[in-house]
């Protein structure tokens, strides 16, 4: 059966991004997917790197004990759905502490003489579904970190054969009809992954 690991990283259960989340995770199930939802916030993950796993972050397989059980979840998905609001221009801490202290050396990449190499090439499909308070102009000036993020740093340790980055700019000032209309790609996206 495939797998898809949804990362959600919002605390608010009644916001749009829990909307997104929940579209996200019912049509992966209907589409066939087992999906293992990881709630972020609601598991209480802790995001900070502490500076003993910063002084053994290299040190293979030692490194993942702290997060053993999240990096057991990465390394059974088929597929990384990853739900988030942008918030200044970049992820939500808890989202970023995921990524710092999960996708470690021999996790999801290897170093060989100094190149970062693919080690989770397993994930053949990616997906970020997001919101923008600003517009995609604003966004585009400041470099639409977590866009490159997704679609550059998580992409290269996976190498997906599909990817999809879902965004809704201008959330600010976005109506029903146009989260509405959001919601509703989103659903057909996730049918179709």
């Amino acid at each position: 059966m495939k797998r898809a690991l949804v990362l959600f990283a919002h605390p608010c259960p009644e916001s749009f991004s829990a909307a997104l989340h929940d579209k996200v995770v019912d049509r992966l199930t209907t589409a066939g997917w087992h999906v293992d939802d990881c709630d972020l916030n609601a598991e209480g993950f802790n995001p900070v790197l502490t500076e003993a796993e910063r002084r053994g972050y290299h040190e293979e397989p030692e490194n993942i004990g702290p997060v053993a059980r999240y990096v057991e979840r990465v390394r059974a998905a088929d597929a990384l759905v990853m739900v988030f609001p942008v918030w200044n221009f970049g992820y939500p801490a808890i989202l970023k502490g995921f990524l710092d202290r999960v996708f470690l050396p021999g996790v999801s990449f290897k170093l060989e003489e100094g190149k970062v190499k693919p080690n989770l090439t397993k994930i053949r499909k990616l997906a970020a579904v997001t919101t923008y308070g600003g517009t995609r102009m604003r966004a585009l000036l400041v470099g639409d970190p977590p866009r490159k993020c997704v679609t550059r740093a998580v992409w290269h340790v996976c190498r997906p054969d599909k990817m999809k980055y879902l965004a809704l700019y201008d959330m600010n000032r976005a109506d029903d009809a146009k989260r509405g209309a959001f919601l509703e790609k989103v659903g057909r996206e996730m049918e179709a992954f």
